[in-house]
């Protein structure tokens, strides 16, 4: 009888390990509200699309390559209506090359004493300064400066890069702050994309053996245009701006919602030791062109499956035989531009517009994309027109 308790107490021990393994740990949302202008768009946004997440970072002060400082004005109410912690961020040009600690601590100092006016609870600051290995120590000593200007409940807080893991400098860097931000998007060569799965697995894992305390991981809910000169060297990036703008020479990067997607749910399966949460990169506006949709925002946030949904239509014209060519996304997924659109039918012309042109091959005519893009969930662009007998078929292919 007792082998037989032992044996069951095995298997019953068996199962729940099992179940905890299998187990998935919800990560809270933080975000980046980044926007130097506070426009109703963005007022918008922070009211209506932050249901899932749990505290605002919000850029306040801003130090350049040249050590000029200058701040940022959000809209308090808002702020304070959101009911949500708020963090200040401030924002040190990682190009600097030096800094006079004494005027900067006054700065970061001046920026805490507005905030904490405002009706609604400051939760700390964070000090966002992509520096290089070499400048951590002077970094950290700066932390250590600034500490004693916090309040008992403000948490300071820092942005680290992946570059610093292989740095004897970084654990005492991460002493000074009570948590840490792992920013694992736009980190490397351009050409080697704004996100990769696979390396930020590794910089997570490795992150983890240092951190002592809570950490968090800054994920991207944006696009961006590198542009490129005659030589192959990156001459200017774009975040901000609209992402079909004819631009030789440039290529776009953009973080797939769904990727993110299944990124975030393999991280929450499991997650490194101390990771309390993910900081998404940035809160997305109807003014912001490469921000993700609010829909796809929304789902990724709530962890609601995203429903991609991409058609070629041919819309009528007032001419019989004209019909214009659209793409129309009515899913929920921001969604990659396809490479080509198949016409099928009896059609005697046609041509592209907006990046796509017109080619022909052994099974007849389609639209060719000429450069990537990003189509938004709930939009449509017009691609093309056909002159054809009666409406043509059309499908599109990835």
């Amino acid at each position: 009888m007792s082998r037989w308790i032992t044996r069951l107490a095995w298997l019953l021990s068996a199962a729940a390990l099992t179940a905890c393994a299998g187990k998935t740990t919800p990560l809270p949302n933080d975000a980046y509200v980044w926007q130097r202008q506070w426009t109703p768009g963005l007022v918008h946004a922070l009211a209506e699309d932050g249901a899932s997440v749990h505290a605002w970072r919000v850029l306040a002060g801003e130090m350049d390559v040249h050590g000029q400082w200058r701040t940022f004005t959000p809209d308090w109410r808002a702020l304070a209506g959101s009911g949500k912690p708020v963090i200040a961020v401030v924002r040190i040009e990682g190009q600097l090359q030096q800094w006079d600690e004494a005027t900067l601590l006054a700065d970061v100092q001046a920026v805490l004493a507005l905030w904490r006016q405002q009706p609604f609870m400051l939760a700390g600051v964070e000090i966002d300064h992509d520096c290089a290995t070499s400048r951590l120590p002077a970094y950290a000593h700066f932390l250590q400066a600034l500490r004693p200007s916090l309040w008992p409940h403000e948490r300071l807080s820092v942005t680290a890069l992946p570059t610093w893991l292989d740095s004897p400098d970084l654990d005492a860097l991460l002493a000074q702050a009570d948590e840490s931000v792992l920013q694992v998007h736009a980190v490397q060569s351009p050409r080697a994309g704004l996100f990769n799965a696979a390396s930020a697995d590794r910089w997570l894992a490795a992150f983890a053996h240092h951190a002592r305390k809570p950490w968090r991981v800054a994920l991207p809910a944006y696009g961006t245009r590198v542009n490129w000169d005659d030589q192959g060297r990156v001459a200017s990036i774009d975040s901000e701006r609209p992402t079909l703008v004819s631009a030789e020479g440039a290529s776009e990067l953009f973080a797939d919602p769904r990727a993110m997607q299944r990124f975030v749910a393999t991280l929450e399966k499991d997650a490194p030791r101390g990771l309390a949460g993910i900081v998404w990169f940035r809160l997305p506006t109807g003014d912001d062109a490469r921000a993700w949709s609010a829909a796809s925002w929304r789902a990724v946030l709530g962890r609601t499956p995203l429903q991609a949904s991409l058609l070629a239509r041919a819309g009528a014209t007032d001419d019989p035989h004209r019909y214009d060519v659209q793409l129309v996304n009515d899913g929920d997924a921001d969604l990659s531009l396809p490479p080509l659109i198949r016409i099928n039918g009896a059609c005697q012309a046609a041509d592209g517009v907006n990046g796509y042109g017109l080619q022909r091959g052994e099974r007849g005519l389609y639209l060719q994309r000429g450069r990537v893009g990003v189509l938004r969930a709930g939009r449509q662009l017009a691609v093309g027109w056909v002159r054809c007998d009666a409406a043509p078929g059309l499908s599109v292919e990835f």
